[in-house]
């Protein structure tokens, strides 16, 4: 008979965190595995670059609310495409709207450029970007569409690199990984490194595991007109919180395939309070658990240095459980360095990788409280989720 002692709450403790190691170690090799086959194959996407003057006019839909210091730049970066022939329309709820003058100085800076500016005066749904995109669409001459956030910043070939997949029918939608460029606050500093360290390396394992992606990211969304059709165009999402994954899933759903581009993109982080950070965080947490519960409860076998100092405290610092600390730690590190560097060419994360042990208990304890409760707020409004549609609350 087995003893007694052998199941008392510290024994339970020690195997479930032990077991928790193992789990994140694999995950993290599963991470370092991903992120080599994307290099691999970027490379060779780099080598055969289509020519600018095989790929079809755009329109770029860029809804807006809102401003920051750093947003002209990002505006500016999107005139500097080299391509052939782009218009980029701009849209915003309310006509009053401070990002309306960085629009206008923009359509004065590049007056030969197809700059219009949509102001959506109807509300069609609870996500008002959304909203905003069905009618701005209505305005979009071209086929074919890329979809960005107002934030994000191109490099000169950006629209190229992003359009040019979109000629092989077999693809229905590219997307774009993301690196976020920090604030001086604590905040801003764990978001960025969050994206770096964390949500790309989940994104480049769900490439790698499911075969392609499924989903997509607001970074990019680039697609055809005649697709968006078939999926019930924009409005068919304007209630969901995830637009971004919605259109992709939607998009996967029709038998075409969601690519990730091998193009980069950057996007300035708020001045964000830690406040705000939680605020945010809680919001793409139970954006995520709503859109994808399966994988979202599976993220639980990831969170290494949480099971590493849980097992260290349970086996009673045992010179072992030091050792499994720090083979964890060096992996962890390991996915951090190859995906911040190397995949995203993160040259801020240096500077904040000595936060990395805080970002990821932080995003422990966001996890766990994501489960105790729907309400999420976004751009000053609070909603109620309900899987995965937003159900707006009174003030």
């Amino acid at each position: 008979m087995i003893s007694s002692t052998i199941w008392n709450p510290r024994s339970i403790l020690e195997l479930l965190a032990f077991v928790g190691c193992l789990s994140s170690s694999v995950y993290y090799l599963v991470c370092l595995w991903s992120a080599g086959a994307f290099l691999r194959w970027r490379g060779a996407a780099g080598r055969s670059a289509v020519p600018t003057q095989t790929v079809p006019p755009v329109s770029i839909l860029k809804p807006l609310k809102g401003t920051d210091p750093d947003i002209y730049e990002s505006f500016r970066s999107h005139c500097l495409q080299d391509y052939s022939n782009y218009e980029i329309i701009f849209g915003v709820s309310d006509p009053a709207d401070p990002a309306v003058a960085a629009v206008r100085q923009l359509q004065q800076e590049f007056p030969d450029r197809g700059i219009g500016l949509v102001v959506c005066d109807e509300i069609l749904g609870p996500n008002v970007k959304v909203s905003n995109l069905e009618q701005m669409v209505k305005r979009a001459r071209y086929d074919f569409l890329v979809v960005n956030d107002g934030d994000i910043r191109v490099e000169h070939d950006y629209l190229r690199r992003v359009v040019s997949p979109l000629a092989d029918k077999k693809v229905g939608m590219v997307t774009s990984l993301y690196r976020g460029v920090a604030a001086p606050t604590l905040g801003s500093r764990l978001e960025s490194l969050g994206i770096s360290t964390d949500f790309c390396p989940s994104v480049l394992v769900a490439r790698q595991l499911e075969g392609g992606l499924h989903f997509a990211l607001g970074s990019t969304l680039a697609f055809r007109r005649s697709d968006l059709d078939r999926i019930g165009g924009f409005k068919s999402v304007v209630d969901f919180l995830a637009d971004d994954y919605e259109l992709g899933r939607r998009i996967a759903d029709l038998g075409l395939e969601v690519q990730l581009s091998d193009v980069l993109v950057e996007t300035h982080l708020p001045v964000y309070t830690l406040q705000a950070f939680l605020s945010h965080q809680m919001r793409w947490a139970r954006g995520v658990r709503d859109a994808r519960l399966g994988g979202y409860i599976g993220l639980v076998s990831t969170f290494g240095l949480m099971w590493a100092f849980l097992n260290l405290i349970a086996a009673d610092f045992a010179v072992w459980s030091w050792a499994v600390l720090g083979l964890v730690a060096l992996l962890r590190l390991a996915v951090a360095l190859l995906v911040g560097k190397s995949v995203l060419c993160d040259g801020g994360l240096h500077k904040h990788l000595w936060l990395l042990p805080l970002r990821d208990l932080v995003a422990v304890a966001v996890w766990v409280a994501s489960f105790f409760g729907h309400t999420v707020t976004w751009r000053g409004d609070r909603f109620r989720l309900k899987n995965g549609r937003l159900i707006r609350l009174a003030p």
